[in-house]
Order: structure tokens, then sequence, then C-alpha cells
């Protein structure tokens, strides 16, 4: 299942306590496919709406709502999760890579008593993350090891600092300049202009005429956000039982899997494969721990905020030895 901002045919939208789920009507086409595993996946920003979806999906299981769905677990890729744990997490994160000093951070620590999403506001801790802005200035927040290039479709609202919401770093709209041919972002150009500019692509997606004007990457023009965390939606789904796959890139700097490593332990569920490492072609691809309640937490060496498109192999690795139930 993906979740996009492209409006698609034959689409029906039941009602569960109120929010509306969309179910594709291709399973009523192909009832064959009923049975089959449902997994539903997510990246970044999807952190705050996936988990919602797939227990709105549980509930709909449980009432017997039609069709009734195989649904058997969930999978996240850099999910923001919660702002408060996802922001205070940049900051170690940060002095573990070496972006700043250990008098900084140890200054930083102290004035913001450990929370820098909640005490930016108090001058001293404030005067902390500004020098931390300053030496982060022209990092490429989505994989700090990459230059930053020009923005092939630049964000809504630049992210200023690490006090910011993290969904400010989406990209909203074509470019006013090019970025260099070969640089990541030249892809998200070509995207713009790919869904823009030929109506097969459109045809071929099914998407109705008439709905969607421009498409830009991330819209989020008409979108509210009332969410600040989703722990407790991946708390209810792993006590029912549903796999959880969970992964960062570990030279993201969007979301720090220090966060998500956080909010992962107040689940407080109990570790049944220890920290180690894993492996793709007898190469370390990353880090990885398992929990009691089916949760996996895995870290993906050398990708950043979108794991998959810079370690494509080791990604589908992982994700393949999950579906099978396999250790990573």
């Amino acid at each position: 299942m993906w979740i996009g901002n492209l409006e698609t045919e034959d689409v029906r939208t039941p009602c569960i306590d109120g929010i509306k789920v969309t179910t594709d009507m291709w399973l009523d086409d192909h009832p064959e496919f009923l049975s089959n595993p449902l997994y539903i996946a997510g990246h970044s920003y999807s952190g705050l709406i996936l988990p919602i979806v797939v227990q709105e999906i549980a509930k709909g299981i449980e009432v017997g709502l039609e069709p009734i769905l195989n649904l058997k677990g969930y999978s996240l890729g850099s999910p923001l999760t919660d702002h408060r744990i996802d922001q205070n997490g940049a900051i170690p994160f940060v002095h573990g890579m070496a972006l700043i000093s250990d008098e900084l951070y140890e200054s930083a620590k102290k004035n913001c008593r450990g929370d820098y999403y909640i005490n930016s506001r108090y001058f001293l801790c404030a005067k902390d993350l500004h020098a931390i802005d300053e030496c982060l200035y022209g990092l490429n927040k989505d994989q700090i090891l990459e230059p930053r290039c020009a923005t092939a479709a630049p964000r809504g609202k630049e992210i200023g600092g690490l006090r910011r919401s993290l969904e400010n770093s989406s990209r909203l709209h074509p470019p006013n300049s090019l970025p260099v041919f070969g640089c990541r972002d030249y892809w998200y150009l070509l995207s713009y202009y790919y869904m823009n500019y030929y109506d097969t692509v459109r045809r071929a997606l099914h998407i109705r005429k008439g709905t969607v004007g421009e498409w830009v990457w991330c819209n989020s023009e008409h979108y509210v956000r009332e969410i600040n965390s989703t722990i407790e939606y991946h708390l209810n789904l792993t006590n029912e039982g549903y796999r959880a796959l969970i992964y960062s890139g570990d030279h993201d700097l969007v979301v720090p899997f220090v966060g998500t490593e956080t909010w992962i332990r107040s689940l407080n569920s109990s570790i049944v494969d220890e920290w180690r490492s894993w492996f793709v072609g007898g190469q370390i691809a990353g880090g990885t721990r398992a929990y009691v309640n089916n949760l996996t937490f895995a870290t993906v060496k050398g990708a950043g905020h979108t794991p998959p498109s810079y370690k494509p192999e080791n990604c589908f690795a992982m994700f393949e030895r999950w579906l099978h139930g396999k250790p990573l």
C-alpha cells in the first residue's frame, strides 16, 4: 500500500469511528488475492500517518468490515514518530558524528537540560542551539556525507534550525535553479517533469482526469497537522500481534536513528535478539535488534533519509528476510 497525493479511480472510503479509510476496490475484482498476507509500508512523514491507517484497518477487520484483509504488519523507514523525541535525537547524533565539539555538546546538554525541543526558548539553550546550527550550515541533512546541491524541488520552508519541525524538509515545488547532473536531487527534478508532462503516466496510473493539476512532491497545501506522536499506535499494534519493521539510514539527520531508538525503547518491550550486525554479500549492512512484540529495528549502513535509494540491494535483502520471518 502506498500513500501518495494522487487520487486514483475506483476508490471507496468506508468510515470507522469517524475516520475515513480508503480501500482499493481492486481486491473486489480480484478476490483470489484477499488471503495474501498484507503488509503496509511507508517512509518519513508517513510515520505520523501510517500507524493510524494500519490501526483503522485492524479495527475494520475486528468488526468484520469487508473485504476482510489478511493484515500481518507494517514497515516504516526513517519515520517521523514523535516531534519532541525525534528532534531531541538530533543533538547526540551530530555529536556522535563529530560535527560539533565535546564542549558545545556538554554545554547544550546542561543549558537545555537534555530537552532541546522544550527548552529552546531559554536564552542559554537557544544560544547553544544557534551555535550548533552554525556548525551544520551547508550540511546535507538527508545524507550528511553527500554534498548539498541546489534543491531540485525547493522546500516550503527551509530548515533553519534543528528546533523547527522536521516535516519542513519536504520538497514542494519545481526548481528555480537546476541541481548538478548526477546530484541526488536531480532525481526529484526528473520526477517532477515526468509526472507533469507525460499524460501517458497519469493514464497508466489511472488518475482521474481533472482531479490533479500540477503534481508536486509532498504536497501539503491543504494538509492539517494535528498529531505530534504516534507512539501509542505502535504500542497498540505490536501488542495486538502485528509485525513491525522500523529501519533508519545511519547518516540521516532529518529523522536521526537516535530518536527512533529512543521511542522504541519507550515501548518497554523485552529484547529477544540483542544488538548485532547484519550482513549482505559478506559485508556489514547495518545493525539490528529484535523485540518480543514482533518489532524489529535496523539501521542501514551508509544510507540517508531514504535508505532504499542509497542502498537498494541491502534494503531489498532486509525487507525480503523480514517478510519471510527470517532474522536479518
